[in-house]
């Protein structure tokens, strides 16, 4: 796993079901009080809807906040708090299976990062139904890009890429 990408990782060859209480009960104490943190900084800072994309009626929707009480500017260190939305929009089931990010920071260096589902689940969408979670990244530069998509699962075997669309990572006020 890429160092800046702030996700809480299982093991991926496990599936259970789970409900959304159950899950959070069974993630170590240090990876709940990580994700309300981000979830409590995009809160407070000036998260807004900065990118959707639907692809086979999944809606993908990504909200980002910086987070300055994690940054230290001096140090390179920049951290990004997004919360994403995955909502499934037509009429059959799909799972999220995996995930690849690109990350691309103001100086043009690119990581990709990819794995099996996202903060240690593989949530399964019924029609009408949405997952959502909050997650981070940690860029070297205070102003960058990510991109990406989710491998989804159909009943029937078809799979397909769901898009994330591109969103910047900046620090408030920092773009013209």
């Amino acid at each position: 796993m890429d160092k800046r990408e702030l996700l809480i990782e299982t093991n991926p060859h496990v599936s259970v079901s789970l409900t959304p209480a159950q899950a959070e009960s069974h993630r170590p104490p240090r990876a709940r009080f990580r994700d309300r943190y981000l979830r409590s900084a995009l809160a407070r800072g000036t998260s807004v809807d900065v990118s959707t994309a639907t692809t086979e009626g999944i809606n993908v929707t990504v909200r980002v906040s910086y987070v300055p009480e994690q940054s230290l500017p001096r140090m390179h260190r920049y951290v990004f708090a997004y919360t994403v939305r995955i909502a499934n929009e037509s009429t059959a089931p799909a799972q999220l299976r995996g995930r690849r990010w690109i990350i691309t920071d103001s100086e043009g260096h690119t990581d990709e990062v990819s794995g099996a589902g996202v903060v240690g689940q593989q949530p399964l969408l019924g029609p009408g139904e949405e997952f959502e979670y909050t997650s981070g990244c940690v860029l070297a530069t205070p102003r960058g890009q990510m991109r990406g998509s989710y491998e989804m699962h159909r009943p029937d075997g078809s799979t397909f890429d769901a898009a994330i669309a591109p969103f910047t990572l900046s620090l408030p006020y920092s773009l013209n």
